[in-house]
């Protein structure tokens, strides 16, 4: 049996909630890269990890999304390597030993198709990304927030080179329904090319919401065999002055449980504007719907 397998083998797993809103409400600076934190502040990070412990996520992420050498040109090697190590030590440290550990890997921020950069440059800094987060203990690397299957596929091949499962997630939020990525790709023609990539699980996270995120949910789970990854925002953003709100409740998001699970969910959890509270919900919407 694989690790996924085995993780899987009591039912659907409950995941975490929003990170940067989370260090945001703990000072972090709009506009200021929260990877940095894991350095400056562990303290505070390590309260985000311990927060979504305690209210029951079975698998809480890492501050890393940011950390690669394409994404964070300005940082160094060692500077990067560190950045991605402490992550998964504090999210460890605040799990204490109640959940299991996926280490993030967002996008870098550029468009292959353009030239800007190639896919080697690609490829290595996802490369070097997940040797990093491997060494320092995480269980498994989610790929996270993707938009371009090609940019997808590239740290797929990375991630797997460390030898833990890896996700494959995708953000649907463009398109006439909303079900398609930035780059236009489809849930059908993303489950297809994570499962010829290699990907021990894939899905959807961010994107517009919760009520959207169960179509495609579905979609992806006729798509294909593999476990199916669910982390949808806490709705649209809106913005009221400088601060940036989000609208959707947290009972509104976990009555949306059980619709999850019957659509093919393996993992659910919540995005960008959600809390603690949420993941409390969840497991509540579990006990209930079980």
């Amino acid at each position: 049996m694989s690790r996924m397998s085995d993780w899987l083998a009591s039912g659907l797993m409950i995941s975490d909630g929003a990170w940067g809103t989370q260090l945001q409400v703990r000072g972090l600076a709009v506009g200021t890269n929260p990877d940095t934190w894991n350095l400056t502040h562990p303290k505070q990070v390590e309260e985000v990890a311990r927060a979504y412990a305690d209210a029951g996520s079975q698998v809480i992420l890492t501050n890393t999304f940011r950390a690669s050498a394409v994404a964070m040109p300005e940082a160094s090697a060692a500077d990067l390597d560190a950045i991605n190590r402490a992550g998964v030590a504090i999210s460890k440290k605040g799990a204490v030993g109640r959940a299991l550990v996926f280490a993030s890997i967002g996008p870098t921020g550029k468009i292959l198709m353009s030239g800007d950069i190639t896919p080697q440059q690609v490829l290595s800094g996802f490369e070097a990304q997940a040797k990093s987060l491997a060494a320092a203990g995480a269980d498994a690397l989610l790929i996270e927030t993707m938009s371009d299957i090609e940019e997808a596929r590239l740290a797929v091949e990375a991630a797997k080179q460390s030898g833990l499962p890896v996700i494959a997630s995708f953000a649907f939020d463009t398109g006439k329904n909303k079900d398609r990525t930035m780059m236009g790709a489809t849930p059908e023609a993303v489950a297809a090319a994570m499962v010829e990539a290699g990907a021990d699980a894939v899905g959807a996270n961010c994107g517009v919401g919760v009520e959207s995120s169960i179509a495609i949910c579905e979609r992806l789970h006729a798509a294909c065999s593999l476990p199916i990854w669910m982390k949808p925002n806490a709705g649209l953003p809106k913005m009221e002055g400088t601060a940036i709100l989000y609208e959707t409740s947290a009972d509104y998001f976990a009555s949306h449980f059980a619709a999850l699970r019957d659509a093919g969910a393996s993992f659910v959890g919540s995005c960008c504007g959600s809390t603690p509270d949420f993941i409390r919900a969840l497991v509540a919407a579990r006990r209930t719907v079980a």
